[in-house]
């Protein structure tokens, strides 16, 4: 289920001339009967609303004042986003003439054609105070507060996320919530500019309106609207022809593949940053140690401790925590057990949240082997939205494949490994076996159309720096360097590149050319470092340096100008 919750506006929206119908009541009802939770959302006080609409609790959370004030139904609990405007505030309104005043316990309110007066005020006390419009009325609050703010702030509390809601509203002031909301419904007697950024508009007005909405949701959890939240999709990079590729957030069964230093982890880099940008959660799970201290995610385990799943699932019960899982310290053997423990506890979130929105399976071959029959996990109809990486399609589970929609290839044949996909997967895809892509290409494709296309990837930011601080001082585990010599007399480990300078410069020149011949400097920088402009200024170095000293000061210098910043 993607749309959990159900948030909407009161006047013009669920009520006619203040009141809801019995009729509208009883189609709540049968949404919050499916599992889902509701919402209301409103401009009004509280106890106006409790006056006007005495089945208010019906709904799981209010947002009074819009936004201002956070109301739980069942405990009767209030919580304040801010402060009411001080009395010198609201005196001097008075004597602006202004009337009628509307004062509540944050917001403060009146009509138009007042506007000018109440920023008058505004200006006169010296507030930084905010005016909100909505048909006609003139509402006053603190910097930040909107419907968006007390609709996240709801969800927050209730462990729920934008992405699985659907917003319904009819006026001005609701634009901020339909926007924040995965997607944006609006009634049918909606102003216009509420109808120009909605993902959809009703048939009917008011209250009909949402009665239409739940019954679209209870029918088929809006799936026929997918096509309209185009807002939402994660940009790819571009096709040839210069449009920019994007991939939906939902219902994705994809799959990465290529050989190592063939530009898997600079892809997935990108697509982590497009998540993170776009505020989807997402749990991923780090074999190797790649994704540690990512900005605002938190990682459990590290190459000592193995991670415990008590702890990321907590995690992942706030909506807004994403989380790396780093299994460094579990054995090869024992991860594909691991992973299927916590895959039934992910599972079981997903069902009741609809969160975490993405996994993403590093090496899924060390989690998901051929050798394992997939009857092992824990896949239910309802796990969707992964992301799956790996070196060969052919070391992953054969069924589990089966289960990809989107196929990304890259390195020096990627026509051969969709290929083996398809053969894999008993799926027909079009595509030449010595079909040639460009360094930073990716092949691509999609179940959808059925079709392959060649995409320039958007290269990441951030997080390659953060790749090259682990790479450059980090603890690279059992991708360490070791310096042995050619009769393996040392067994010098370097766990990083700091490590790999400072013995490399103490050992001698016979083991330092012993590995230089054999392009062991070279495949540790370009499949363990992963960074292929390092073992490609180290290829050219050993052509160049037939001694010792002369290519051991070459490769340091290149390496500290590329990592000595990010130490």
């Amino acid at each position: 289920m993607r749309y959990h919750v159900l948030a909407t506006d009161y006047d013009g929206t669920l009520a006619t001339d203040e009141h809801v119908p019995v009729e509208v009541i009883e189609y709540l009802k049968s949404l919050k009967a499916s599992g889902r939770k509701i919402i209301l959302v409103t401009g009004r006080k509280l106890d106006d609303l409790q006056r006007v609409f005495p089945e208010y609790g019906i709904f799981d959370s209010i947002v009074a004042e819009n936004g201002a004030l956070i109301f739980d139904p069942a405990t009767l609990e209030e919580r304040l986003l801010g402060e009411r405007p001080p009395e010198a505030f609201i005196q001097k309104l008075k004597k602006l003439n202004v009337d009628p005043i509307f004062i509540g316990k944050v917001i403060v309110a009146t009509w138009e054609p007042h506007q000018a007066a109440v920023l008058e005020a505004i200006k006169e006390t010296g507030l930084e105070y905010q005016v909100i419009f909505n048909k006609g009325a003139v509402m006053v609050l603190p910097p930040g507060i909107n419907k968006a703010k007390g609709l996240h702030e709801a969800l927050k509390g209730m462990g729920l996320s934008e992405h699985n809601t659907v917003a319904v509203g009819d006026a001005e002031n609701d634009n901020a919530m339909l926007q924040s909301a995965e997607c944006a419904v609006a009634v049918n007697n909606a102003l216009p500019q509420v109808k120009a950024i909605a993902d959809w508009i009703t048939a009917k007005p008011r209250g009909k309106g949402v009665s239409e909405l739940i019954s679209e949701l209870l029918k088929d959890d809006l799936a026929t609207l997918d096509k309209n939240l185009s807002r939402h999709f994660m940009e790819l990079g571009k096709c040839k022809d210069g449009s920019v590729f994007r991939i939906s957030p939902h219902g994705q069964h994809m799959l990465f593949a290529g050989t190592s230093g063939s530009g898997k982890s600079t892809l997935t880099a990108a697509f982590v940053e497009r998540m993170i940008e776009k505020q989807y959660q997402f749990c991923l799970i780090d074999p190797e140690g790649d994704y540690l201290d990512m900005a605002g995610v938190v990682t459990i385990g590290d190459s000592s401790q193995p991670p415990i799943i008590a702890n990321v699932i907590q995690l992942l019960s706030q909506a807004t925590q994403s989380v790396v899982v780093c299994i460094l310290a579990i054995q090869l053997t024992e991860r594909p057990t691991f992973f299927n423990q916590l895959l039934t506890e992910i599972v079981t979130l997903q069902h009741g949240t609809g969160h975490p929105h993405f996994m993403i399976l590093d090496e899924a071959h060390h989690l998901i082997p051929k050798e394992v029959p997939e009857s092992f996990y824990n896949f239910q109809d309802g796990f969707t939205n992964f992301l799956a990486i790996t070196t060969k399609p052919d070391l992953v589970n054969h069924d589990f494949l089966k289960r990809i929609n989107t196929m990304i290839t890259m390195g020096d044949m990627p026509g051969q490994t969709m290929a083996e996909f398809a053969a894999l997967t008993n799926t027909e895809i079009k595509v030449k076996k010595d079909v040639f892509i460009e360094k930073g290409e990716v092949l691509v494709w999609q179940k959808t159309i059925n079709a392959t296309v060649v995409v320039t990837c958007s290269i990441p930011g951030h997080l390659l720096q953060r790749h090259k601080r682990k790479y450059a001082t980090g603890d690279m585990g059992y991708n360490s360097f070791y310096f042995r010599g050619p009769e393996n007399k040392l067994n010098l480990k370097a766990n990083n590149l700091h490590a790999f300078i400072q013995m490399g410069s103490g050992v001698d020149d016979e083991t330092w050319l012993y590995h230089l011949k054999r392009n062991d400097y070279i495949n540790w920088f370009r499949n363990a470092v992963k960074d292929e402009s390092l073992a490609d200024g180290a290829d050219k170095i050993e052509n160049e340096y037939l001694g010792a000293q002369d290519s051991r000061n070459a490769i340091f210098k290149l390496i500290r100008e590329r990592y000595t910043s990010t130490a």
